[in-house]
Parts: structure tokens; C-alpha cells; sequence
């Protein structure tokens, strides 16, 4: 038998320059994918590019997809072949556009899945500000895949830098992979053209033969497809569309912090801001999906909250201020609350029911805000934390991939999964003594990332 296994993939910075990928079976029960259990460590470097980094990911997947994984079905028990996918790739909305290719939010084309917008004082006018709110053209890898192969053509051209900077403007096309190799030629380029005191200017044919020999030399016989976005040619995926929207930073650290900025700053303006303390300690909480709203700490250090801060006021808001603020605040933040309502929903029913929602949801908040002025992977994070605290500071990249091995393995053997015995040539598990151990130790279970209470032993595991 053969199964396909499609991959969520997820990168993340998780200190400063160190960048992290992790994964995730999809396949799997929504209750179980959301499980710290069942994200998977991939790799990680303080000093890799991201896109090396992907680059080193595309390669393992596309040869285990090529070749296939032996592995044991422990309910049919036979041999199978797994044969690995990508499904989409989910990040935060910095790395979403390093990971598109796509220079981000302040240049032109502002979008990374459409050609939406124009130059600035397009957008200035009427019918360009008005063509923000449709969408454009799809963006296609090819299609970014071949601008930045016109970037690498202009580079061998006289006075490359402004025409590679011209070229970046009129796109959104930002490739981070190649952008070092770029720049180098253009350099060189600038040197070459450079003409001393008394001397003849190098002819324009000599200076791009030698731009090219210098390209050659750095892509050491490679094409440039392999020195560019390693997601734009991958098989199976449209790094554009199979990419879906961050709503932690798009909506809770996005909309929401900038609503909740304008509101705290009219209630401190109107000193109202004791009444709406008060207010807000006052709520009955125990219809929210949280233990406490922590009045004391939201508005002590209202300019510095976090996600489940915002997740928990967008659901109170429009009772807080109802009496408090303008009417068109209050239709604001419940909009808000309607939106975020239907954005994290957990089961949905009836999917095209639940799109036509969803749609005329944000095309109703966008209409408001025109009349207006005013992170399951990230929570990982900690556990790679805690690991860099612990090693012995020599190697961390190496500790954390030897140590992430160990511990995928410790999961595989006590959940009862299969390994086969190169002596015996037969596939076996651990016995029954191991496998009743997190069943008799929850707090272990626990530290592995387990929920006693849903999945106390591997028979639990293996049934589901």
C-alpha cells in the first residue's frame, strides 16, 4: 500500500538570526495536529540564509517523495511506502514574503499572491485607490521566477544599479537568495567602469564578458534556477497561493493592536480610562475561552499586549465601551469581534457557507475602515529555547539536531510505532511494559507534549 503524507511546513526566527523549521503530518486528527507532540523539528542555524535552509528541506522532501519511506501499518500489518508532499507552508508575514520572493509591505505592488496596486501617486488617485480593494493578477513562481532571472541580465548591463533598483520598484519581485550574488556583480561592475586619470575607458564588451565570467565563477557550473528561491520550482506547491494568511500577526497583532491603540488613546484623552478598568473587571468571564482577562496587567501595560490579550478583548469590547466612546468605535471593534469569531473557527460544517461568511465579514470591516482614521509552531518555540539554555553553548546547531533526533525517536518507541530490526529482518516495537509507561506517568507524557486526559497510552494513539 502507498499513502501519501502531505507536510505542513513552518520556519520561524526564533532569536534574532537563529531560524528554525519545523513540520507537521496533516494527515493526522485536527485535535492531534494541533498537539505539541506532533510538531516535528526539522532543522535549524544561526548562521544559514532561510532559504538555504528551505533550500536543504526542498531537497530531503523531493528525494523522499522520489524514492518513498518504508514503514510499518501496525493496523494492516504489512510493509508500506510513504510518499511526502508538500500541503502549504504557514509562517509569520515577514518570512511569508522573504519565502515568496516578494519585497513586502512598503513597496509598490504591495501583495504577494496578486499584482494589486501601483506606483504611489497612482494609488493617490481616486480610481488607483479604489483598485487597492480588487484583487489583481495572480502572482505565479514562474512569473517571479523569471524576474529574477532579468535581474541577473541587467546586472552584466552599464550602470546595473539603477536599473536593477528601477526594476525593483516597478515589481515586487525581492529575491533574498540571489540578492548577495547580485550584488556582487553589480559591484564589480561599477569597479570595472570606474576610468583613472589619463587613461582609455574599458570598452562596454569586455566589461560584460568579464561580468559574466565573474557569474560563472560564483555558480560554479550551476544554473541560476539553482541560485535563486528554492520554493519557486518546487514540485507539488505554489509558494503564492499554497501559503495561507498569518491571522495572529495580520488580525491580533495587526488590526486589532491598532484599534485597540486609538481606543486607549480617546479614554485617556476623555480620562476615562479608571471607568473603563472598572468596567472591564466587572465582566463575567465564564463564557470566554479564558481562565481571567488580567484587568489589572491589559491596562497597566496596554502598549505592550500580546495575542491572547487582543484575542480576549476583541470578544468584550462592544460591551466595555458601548457608553464610552463613539458610535463609530463601537461599530468597529464589533465588527472586529464578529470577524475574529468566524477567522478561528475550529470545525466548519458547511465550507461554502462558511466562505460567503467570512467574505462579506471582511468586505464589511474593510468598508468601515475606509470611513475611519484611526502561532501551535511559535508556541514550539520554547522547547528549542530551553534546549539552547541547556547545551554546552560549543555547537548549538548540531546539539539541537542530535538532541531533536533523540527525542523524536524517544516518541516513536514509547507511542507503540514500528522500527524494523536489521538483525532480524523483521519489524518490531517496543514491549508492553514501555508502552503502558506514559499511561502510568502523565507527567512525563506531559513533558513530551501529550494530553494525558485525551491520549493517556499508546493503544489510545494507535486506535485513533
Amino acid at each position: 500500500m502507498v499513502y501519501c503524507v502531505p507536510l505542513i511546513i513552518f520556519m520561524d526566527d526564533v532569536s534574532g538570526s537563529h531560524h528554525t523549521i519545523y513540520m507537521s503530518n496533516t494527515s493526522l486528527p485536527h485535535e492531534m495536529v494541533e498537539k505539541e507532540f506532533f510538531v516535528w523539528f526539522v532543522t535549524s542555524s544561526p548562521h544559514a540564509a532561510p532559504m538555504k535552509l528551505m533550500a536543504a528541506m526542498k531537497d530531503s522532501i523531493c528525494q523522499a517523495a522520489e524514492s518513498g519511506i518504508i514503514a510499518w501499518d501496525c493496523k494492516e500489518n504489512e510493509d508500506v511506502m510513504l510518499l511526502l508532499c508538500s500541503l502549504f507552508v504557514a509562517e509569520n508575514n515577514p518570512m511569508q514574503a522573504e519565502e515568496c520572493s516578494h519585497a513586502g509591505l512598503n513597496c509598490n505592488y504591495f501583495c504577494r499572491t496578486c499584482h494589486v496596486s501601483s506606483t504611489k501617486e497612482y494609488k493617490s488617485g481616486e480610481v488607483g485607490y479604489n483598485s487597492i480593494f480588487v484583487p489583481g493578477i495572480p502572482c505565479t513562481p514562474e512569473g517571479t521566477a523569471a524576474e529574477v532571472q532579468k535581474s541577473f541580465d541587467i546586472t552584466k548591463l552599464s550602470e546595473a544599479m539603477d536599473k536593477v533598483r528601477i526594476a525593483l520598484s516597478l515589481t515586487e519581485v525581492h529575491d533574498t537568495m540571489s540578492s548577495v550574488i547580485i550584488s556582487t556583480v553589480v559591484d564589480l561592475g561599477k569597479d570595472l567602469q570606474k576610468q583613472a586619470v589619463g587613461t582609455m575607458a574599458t570598452p562596454e564588451n569586455e566589461i560584460q564578458a568579464a561580468l559574466e565570467k565573474h557569474l560563472e565563477d560564483i555558480l560554479q557550473g550551476y544554473t541560476v534556477d539553482k541560485a535563486i528561491n528554492p520554493l519557486l520550482g518546487m514540485d507539488g506547491i505554489n509558494i503564492h497561493k499554497d501559503m495561507p494568511m498569518e491571522i495572529l500577526h495580520t488580525v491580533l497583532l495587526g488590526v486589532v493592536k491598532y484599534f485597540w491603540g486609538q481606543t486607549v488613546f480617546m479614554l485617556e484623552k476623555a480620562k476615562l480610562m479608571d471607568v473603563f478598568q472598572s468596567c472591564l473587571d466587572s465582566l463575567d468571564t465564564k463564557g470566554l475561552n479564558a481562565p481571567s482577562l488580567n484587568t489589572d496587567y491589559i491596562c497597566c501595560y496596554k502598549g505592550g499586549l500580546i495575542g491572547k490579550h487582543f484575542k480576549s478583548l476583541t470578544q468584550v469590547m462592544p460591551f466595555v465601551i458601548h457608553d464610552l466612546m463613539l458610535k463609530t468605535i463601537l461599530d468597529g471593534w464589533t465588527l472586529i469581534g464578529e470577524l475574529v469569531v468566524l477567522l478561528w473557527h475550529t470545525e466548519i460544517a458547511d465550507t461554502e457557507k462558511y466562505l460567503v461568511q467570512l467574505t462579506q465579514m471582511i468586505d464589511n470591516f474593510l468598508n468601515f475602515t475606509t470611513q475611519c482614521a484611526p502561532k501551535q509552531y511559535e508556541s514550539f518555540n520554547h522547547v528549542f529555547h530551553l534546549l539552547c539554555v541547556f547545551s554546552n553553548q560549543q555547537s548549538p546547531s548540531w546539539d539541537s539536531c542530535r538532541t531533536f533526533a533523540c527525542h523524536d525517536t524517544l516518541k516513536h518507541v514509547v507511542t507503540g510505532s514500528y522500527w524494523f530490526n536489521q538483525e532480524t529482518k523483521k519489524w518490531v516495537r517496543a514491549g508492553d511494559e514501555v508502552l503502558e509507561y506514559l499511561d502510568q506517568h502523565p507527567a512525563q507524557a506531559q513533558l513530551l507534549g501529550l494530553d494525558h486526559s485525551h491520549t493517556c497510552c499508546a493503544a489510545a494513539l494507535l486506535n485513533t
